[in-house]
């Protein structure tokens, strides 16, 4: 076997916890059958103090693979936390944060690489599945944004500004291979507790000079019902934080390039994934008027000046954000789910339902 490049292209990090029924088959899709093929990658799997055998795994697999190296955390920290200390130990030049209980695409890696090549990205944007319990794939929401502009030359690379949509596509990391050293600039950090990955992801998307875009299956989301995001708890407020974060950054200055159509197309996320968050119904009941009253604030807080609301039902919903207005909201929704639930899955533009925009 041969160990990985002095300089590998890609540094794989998996925050690992509690998830030794998947991790297997993650790592089997991560480090393949050849590693004399895969000489560019390394792999940093963090032990987040699992308890359920996935120390024992990472080890066995560690002793096989020379790529492969882990990191045990004496105490549990989360998945922030531990992805910060595997970008920490990571020398590849492009690092990907890949979730343990998920799985890669066959041939992912070559066809990263590639893309990487062409443009030189500071974020390369990859299309993925998604993996029912059954075995069934759905299509990403909004694939067909990672299409190249009309006429261009593949690949190609934009900004945020040039294609604002970009937005609305998942805010997971997993979803984006990252230039190393530009999101070491960014001075941005994955912040404890879950929807740690909206900072991170609008740090970079709006901080990129280069935007890459592959429009190809490269990774496989598996949706479970245990997973931190599927579960009832009053923890779904952290996405108000996460935000907070993102609009704090834009209000210091610390990205020049952020004109008013990124800042518009940012408040216009927040408030969708705002949303979706309170539709997924994981928001504890009785607090369900609270969050709601927290989007009313944020609505006000962080609309920007002359901001025009979206037409349609859309546009309905934003405005019963804007004012408070919870027991119609509760009305509308339903017909605006009944809406989502009949569009193509493909569809660029996310809707109000959960299923319609993960994360």
């Amino acid at each position: 076997m041969t160990g990985p490049a002095a300089t590998p292209l890609i540094s794989i990090v998996l925050p690992v916890g509690d998830v030794a029924q998947f991790l297997p088959e993650c790592l089997d899709s991560v480090l393949g059958p050849d590693p004399a093929g895969q000489a560019g990658l390394e792999v940093i799997a963090v032990d987040d103090a699992s308890r359920d055998g996935c120390a024992r795994i990472l080890d066995r697999r560690a002793g096989q693979d020379p790529r492969l190296r882990v990191i045990h955390l004496a105490e549990n920290a989360g998945p922030g936390p531990a992805r910060m200390r595997g970008l920490a130990e990571a020398a590849g030049a492009y690092v990907w944060f890949v979730d343990p209980d998920d799985l890669l695409a066959d041939g992912a890696l070559a066809a990263i690489a590639a893309g990487l090549a062409g443009g030189e990205p500071d974020v390369l944007l990859i299309d993925y599945l998604i993996l029912g319990s059954s075995g069934h794939t759905q299509p990403s929401p909004g694939a067909a944004l990672l299409a190249a502009p009309s006429g261009a030359v593949v690949p190609v690379t934009l900004t945020l500004a040039e294609r604002p949509a970009l937005i609305d596509r998942t805010m997971t990391v997993w979803s984006k291979v990252f230039r190393r050293e530009f999101l070491l600039g960014l001075g941005v950090c994955f912040p404890p507790g879950i929807h740690e990955d909206v900072p991170v992801s609008c740090a970079a998307l709006v901080g990129a000079e280069r935007i890459g875009l592959l429009g190809r299956v490269c990774y496989l989301y598996r949706r479970r019902r245990r997973s931190f995001l599927a579960t009832t708890s009053m923890d779904h407020f952290s996405i108000f934080s996460s935000y907070e974060q993102v609009f704090a950054r834009l209000d210091a200055g610390a990205d020049p390039a952020a004109g008013p159509g990124v800042r518009a197309a940012l408040f216009g996320r927040a408030i969708e994934h705002y949303s979706t968050v309170l539709a997924s119904g994981l928001v504890p009941r009785r607090a369900r008027r609270a969050f709601f009253r927290r989007m009313a604030a944020d609505y006000r807080r962080y609309r920007p000046a002359g901001y025009r609301r979206p037409s349609g039902l859309r546009g309905m919903k934003f405005a019963l954000i804007e004012r408070d207005a919870y027991r119609a909201y509760l009305v509308l929704g339903p017909l605006n789910s009944a809406r989502v639930a009949v569009t193509q899955a493909g569809r660029a533009r996310p809707g109000w339902s959960a299923a319609a925009a993960q994360r």
